[in-house]
C-alpha cells in the first residue's frame, strides 16, 4: 500500500531560530509570520527544540508569580526549579521544549498523523537523514489528503487492492467513492479476502469511510495463521487523528 509522504505537503520554507535568540524577538517572528510555535537549531541546523506562544506565556505568568513577592513555603521540586528558571529566561534555549519530536521527510502521512496523535502537538519539524531541519507540518497539512478527488481514490483501491494485493480482475468488484466515502459491494471467494478489501479501502490515503457491501462464497475464517489464507496489514490511522 502506497502513502503519499510528508515532503508532498509539508512547508519548506520554515521560520526557525538559534537558541540565543531573545525573548522578544520570537514573539515578533510569531507575530509577524503569523504562526503560532517554531523549532529551534544549532550551528549545524540540527532541530534541537520548539519554542511556541505557549512558552512564551507561561513565562510571563512564572514571571509575574516570581515578582508577587514572598510565598509560603514549599519543597523545592524539580518542577519547581525549572519554573523559576523559566520565570527569569531571556533567550530560547531556557524557554524552548527539547528534545524535539520531529519526523522525516520520508514519512508517510499517517506516521506524522500517529507522531501528532500520540504526542498532542499541532505541528512537527521535518528533517533530512542527518536530523537537519528541511520543513514543518501541521494539523492542516496532513488534513489535506481529504481533498483527493474521487476519482483517484477509487483508481487506486482498483489498483492497490483488487489487483495487485487481492489479485482480482478490476471489475471483481463494485467500487464507488463519493465525498471520500468508499462502497465496495459484490461476491468475494473467501470470507478472508472480504477483510482485507475493507480494511487496506480505508487505508488509501483520503479516504474518510468504507461501506462493506460484500458477500463471500467460503468463510475461512477459522483457517489458523499458517494455512493459506489472506490476512490484512496494519491498522486505520484516521481513526488517530
Amino acid at each position: 500500500m502506497k502513502h503519499r509522504h510528508i515532503a508532498t505537503v509539508m512547508t519548506s520554507d520554515v521560520v526557525r531560530v538559534p537558541v540565543a535568540t531573545p525573548f522578544k524577538k520570537v514573539a515578533v517572528l510569531l507575530a509577524e509570520h503569523r504562526i503560532s510555535g517554531l523549532p529551534v537549531v544549532d550551528a549545524e541546523e540540527k532541530v534541537i527544540g520548539v519554542i511556541s506562544e505557549t512558552d512564551l506565556m507561561l513565562r510571563q505568568a512564572r514571571h509575574e508569580e516570581a515578582g508577587a513577592g514572598p510565598r509560603k513555603w514549599r519543597p523545592r521540586t524539580r518542577a519547581a526549579r525549572r519554573a523559576e528558571t523559566k520565570a527569569r529566561a531571556r533567550i530560547v534555549e531556557q524557554l524552548m521544549s527539547s528534545p524535539a519530536i520531529t519526523v522525516h521527510a520520508t514519512d508517510s502521512i499517517a506516521q506524522a498523523a500517529r507522531t501528532m496523535a500520540e504526542h498532542r502537538v499541532k505541528r512537527l519539524p521535518v528533517v533530512d537523514e542527518e536530523d537537519r531541519l528541511v520543513g514543518i507540518v501541521t494539523r492542516r497539512d496532513l488534513l489535506q489528503v481529504f481533498l483527493r478527488p474521487d476519482s483517484d481514490i477509487r483508481a487506486e483501491i482498483i489498483d492497490e487492492v483488487l489487483v495487485r494485493s487481492l489479485w482480482l480482475a478490476p471489475q471483481a468488484i463494485d467500487v464507488t467513492v463519493t465525498e471520500g466515502v468508499v462502497t465496495l459491494k459484490g461476491r468475494l471467494e473467501r470470507s478472508s479476502e472480504v477483510a482485507v478489501a475493507v480494511r487496506m479501502s480505508g487505508q488509501v490515503d483520503g479516504v474518510v469511510a468504507v461501506m462493506n457491501r460484500l458477500d463471500h462464497e467460503y468463510d475461512d475464517s477459522h483457517l489458523r495463521p499458517e494455512e493459506p489464507a489472506v490476512h490484512g496489514v496494519g491498522e486505520d490511522w484516521l481513526r488517530r487523528l
